[in-house]
């Protein structure tokens, strides 16, 4: 284990009445710590700036439309929350440091490269990247879903070992967690695909995702070779549990298929796979745009405006394409498929041989 990456949940950084819970993030922090001195880099994705700033200021509900409260409740409680960090860190005789992201920044190359190397120096030096998305400068359409989608994102661009999602709970059950006969799954399988017959797509108190959304980010990460954790947060010395005790420690583990590092050797190519169908209809005298769900699986890492290959079933190029939207993009559309489908490949960009 070299480099994880560690999604802190909104709901483990507060306490119910939405104040922050300062003795769970201290204990959070020593935890980082340790890791760090037996050599692990730890990225750490953190919500709970949002929960503070609305605690901090205490504004009646309906004073503010929803997109204003939230970058007023985030440039406060941001400031807020990084400050408790950097005091706890610096009490273990370490440092963090802030890194404020947004969805574009994960679209376009040069943002995504210099995001990369700011993070790469910062953990070359000793100093733990605190990731969050920026509310403040972030517009509807292009949020991200959650802070789980933001963690997913980060654990592949810094090509973790592993990524831990923090919750309230302790992982996936096969049923209502609060409900005594339910049973934690301590594994998914690679070819399990399907969370709605366990997980819920109700939000957490005081976050924006519910656990369907993290199975799917969970279930996508874990396909590229990144084994992926769902623990409580809140449990004691959780992350050095499941490092030192895996075997007894609760948890949902999702597991990394066996052909993992042949699919990682794949997705290395800028590529789109689609059916049949829809190679006669893009081929034909009248062709048409190819949409987010045309699309069979895609591989590698590519950014608006590239030259991507479009492959068939059986994985033979059929041609190539301009597209549209970064890979971010592409695989938030097709997790979460709208009514009207994201166009990917315009006709009039589509080449053939």
């Amino acid at each position: 284990m070299r480099r994880i990456t560690v999604k802190i949940g909104s709901n483990v950084l507060a306490r119910d009445d939405g104040t922050l819970d300062v003795t769970r993030m201290s204990a959070i922090v020593d935890q980082i710590v340790a890791l760090n001195r037996r050599g692990i880099e730890v990225i750490v994705v953190s919500s709970g700036a949002v929960a503070s700033g609305r605690n901090e200021l205490q504004i009646p509900a309906g004073d503010l439309d929803a997109v204003s409260e939230r970058q007023l409740f985030s440039a406060v409680g941001q400031a807020k929350l990084m400050n408790r960090y950097f005091d706890f860190f610096r009490s273990n005789g370490s440092a963090c440091g802030q890194v404020l992201t947004t969805k574009e920044f994960f679209t376009t190359r040069s943002h995504y490269r210099n995001q990369k190397r700011c993070m790469e120096v910062m953990l070359a030096n000793g100093v733990v990247p605190v990731v969050n998305e920026n509310d403040t400068i972030s517009i509807t359409e292009l949020m991200f879903t959650d802070n789980d989608e933001l963690s997913g994102l980060v654990a592949e661009m810094m090509s973790v070992d592993m990524l831990v999602i923090l919750t309230s709970v302790d992982g996936i059950f096969d049923g209502d967690p609060t409900v005594p006969d339910a049973k934690l799954l301590r594994e998914i399988a690679p070819d399990n695909d399907d969370f709605s017959k366990y997980a819920t797509t109700k939000k957490s108190q005081f976050g924006r995702g519910g656990m369907t959304t993290k199975c799917k980010i969970a279930h996508r990460v874990a396909a590229l070779g990144i084994p992926v954790v769902i623990a409580n947060g809140k449990r004691e010395d959780i992350l050095l549990k499941l490092i030192d005790d895996p075997e007894n420690t609760r948890c949902t583990r999702f597991l990394v298929p066996a052909d993992a590092e042949l699919k990682r050797k794949t997705y290395a190519k800028r590529e789109i796979f689609v059916g049949c169908e829809v190679e006669k209809e893009i081929r034909s005298e009248h062709p048409r745009s190819i949409f987010s769900n045309d699309i069979l699986r895609f591989g590698g890492e590519f950014f608006r405006d590239e030259l991507v290959r479009i492959v068939d079933e059986k994985g033979k190029v059929i041609g190539f394409g301009k597209i549209l939207c970064s890979s971010a993009e592409l695989a938030s559309a097709i997790e979460n498929p709208a009514e009207e489908p994201l166009e990917v490949i315009p006709c009039d960009y589509l080449f053939f041989d």
